[in-house]
């Protein structure tokens, strides 16, 4: 029997709480330790429009693996990230989240949370209205993310450049 099967659920708190946790890492400009919050096979995706269902066959926004996201977050630290100097910086102003489904047996776990995300850079500033949908997986090593998806309210309208994680 693995150790997981003994580990105690996670209460909602604890779900709840490890949102608001994932977004103060991003915050801070964290994101290695962001990173670690990713299941090894997780994923992070936009859609591009609302309603989508099919990340593999319809057009994403953004669609990356843990791999993927490592790439963006050296690329992020990079000297010669020169969209980066000065660097972005955010603040996610979440709503609180809700469970909105549970699996003990499986261990997983669903969140959705409304929030607005606020990207500067120099005199630049973009805001968006968001919703994330959380995917949490409970391991012998804490939550981890299996999916993250944002759903951007205007994903379907011209949208600047996003140069950090919603």
């Amino acid at each position: 029997m693995n150790s997981e099967a003994h580990a105690p659920a996670p209460t909602r708190d604890d779900l709840i709480d490890f949102v608001y946790q994932e977004a103060e890492l991003l915050d801070e400009r964290r994101f290695g330790e962001w990173l670690s919050l990713f299941a090894d096979y997780g994923r992070y995706w936009i859609p591009a429009q609302a309603g989508q269902t099919d990340a593999r066959l319809q057009v994403s926004l953004l669609l990356e693996d843990k791999l993927l996201l490592r790439a963006r977050i050296e690329r992020l630290a990079g000297d010669r990230t020169f969209s980066q100097q000065p660097p972005s910086r955010s603040l996610h102003v979440l709503q609180r989240p809700s469970v909105t489904a549970t699996d003990h047996d499986r261990r997983e776990y669903r969140l959705r949370t409304r929030y607005m995300y606020i990207e500067t850079r120099g005199a630049e500033q973009h805001m968006f209205a968001c919703t994330a949908s959380h995917m949490l997986i409970a391991t012998a090593d804490g939550l981890r993310i299996g999916e993250k998806r944002v759903d951007i309210l205007n994903a379907d309208a011209p949208l600047p450049m996003i140069q950090l994680l919603l």
